[in-house]
């Protein structure tokens, strides 16, 4: 009996034991239990700011809602401005971003050198590794002419193409269209592109006028914008002008709005013709798009500041944002928005119905471009600004 006493006595403790180490298990998941659960610790959130040319907004804030999804401890603010504006602001301090993707390299080189002219500041780019510039997405400059307006310039040119020559022909005569061939019904040349100190593609356009008129297509010197025939011609090509607005997006949206009244040509990026070219349908004929005989990238580079108020934190979050963006996925989904991966490995024409390089290629949209311009170093870009200002700009 004492013995037997003894074993129940032990399988009793024993039970004991394990059931009080059950409920605490339970309590400490909080399942079952009718104790206080203790807080989780909270996840320590790096913020970061991402400044972005506005003409890849749509694209950039649908990849930020699926990046915050995935990587709930970087919180990215996102600033859009146009791509000149956010470049002087950073060189004046008012922008301080921890990532900078402005439309081109163009514009990214000349916030560099200018940003060098302060010796007592370090590099703003990193010149290799992660934090350096990387493309993200990229898209050509390309002429949006209304089909019978683009018939008369292409005979003008011999049929060649939409060339820059032969629109300075048409726009700087005073007899308007018929000087061309065209109808005297529609009055004057009447060109639309974006002020070059304020917006990207109207750089760019004046870049791509330039190298056509030298017959470049590298090579462009200080020197040639000092040449007073050249800079005759680029007057006498922006009297077609009759208003530099401040966003491509702006003059893209009236020339359909407005039809032919208010734009012949427009020079935009081939992502905004993508985008408009079927509002204009039913509307004033057939908006086509023809690329110029030289075209510019813009290759929306993405770089990682290197300036002091970016801290190392930021930094290690700025480069899983970028690496996000430049993710297969996100590569495939810029095609719905009209832009062009900048990952060679992504397939531009797909089996995908709505792919817009197979959808529109009768209005113009060609997988294969024209041969591409390289872009001038900071110096050149900052004097054509300033040339442009003296001839063209204060005329205004």
């Amino acid at each position: 009996m004492v013995i037997l006493g003894f074993l129940l006595a032990v399988g009793g403790v024993f039970y004991l034991s394990r059931h009080g180490n059950t409920s605490s298990d339970t309590g400490s998941s909080g399942a079952g239990s009718t104790g206080p659960s203790r807080p989780s610790a909270p996840v320590p959130v790096t913020e970061i700011s991402f400044l972005y040319s506005t003409e890849k907004k749509e694209w950039v804030e649908a990849a930020a809602v699926l990046f915050q999804q995935e990587n709930p401890s970087v919180k990215v603010t996102l600033v859009g401005r146009g791509s000149l504006d956010a470049a002087q602001g950073i060189l004046e301090g008012r922008e301080k971003p921890t990532v900078w993707s402005p439309a081109d390299t163009a514009v990214l080189r000349m916030l560099e050198s200018d940003w060098a002219t302060e010796r007592t500041r370090g590099p703003l780019f990193a010149q290799d590794g992660e934090d350096a510039p990387q493309p993200l997405v990229i898209t050509p400059l390309v002429f949006v002419v209304w089909e019978d307006r683009a018939n008369v310039l292409l005979k003008a040119n011999e049929g060649k193409a939409v060339s820059w020559r032969v629109i300075h022909q048409a726009v700087a005569s005073d007899q308007g269209w018929p000087a061309v061939g065209g109808k005297a019904e529609w009055g004057f040349v009447k060109l639309g592109h974006t002020d070059p100190t304020r917006s990207n593609s109207g750089l760019q356009a004046m870049l791509l006028a330039t190298l056509e008129y030298y017959h470049k297509r590298s090579g462009l010197t200080v020197g040639d914008l000092l040449d007073p025939k050249y800079q005759e011609w680029i007057r006498q090509l922006e009297k077609g002008v009759s208003k530099f607005e401040a966003s491509s997006g702006t003059f893209m949206t009236d020339m359909v709005r407005f039809g032919p009244s208010r734009y012949d040509i427009a020079v935009v990026y081939e992502n905004l013709a993508i985008s408009q070219i079927a509002n204009a349908q039913e509307r004033w004929g057939t908006l086509k798009v023809y690329y110029p005989p030289l075209t510019l990238w813009s290759d929306h580079p993405a770089a990682v500041l290197q300036a002091d108020w970016v801290t190392e934190a930021q930094k290690e979050a700025a480069r899983k944002w970028v690496k996000f963006l430049r993710s297969r996925p996100m590569q495939e989904r810029a095609l719905k928005f009209g832009f062009r991966p900048a990952d060679p490995s992504v397939p531009i024409k797909t089996a995908d119905a709505d792919n817009p390089f197979t959808r529109l290629a009768d209005h113009g949209i060609l997988v294969e471009v024209p041969p591409v311009a390289e872009v001038p170093q900071g110096p050149v870009v900052r004097n054509l600004l300033a040339m442009w200002t003296r001839v063209v700009g204060s005329q205004r």
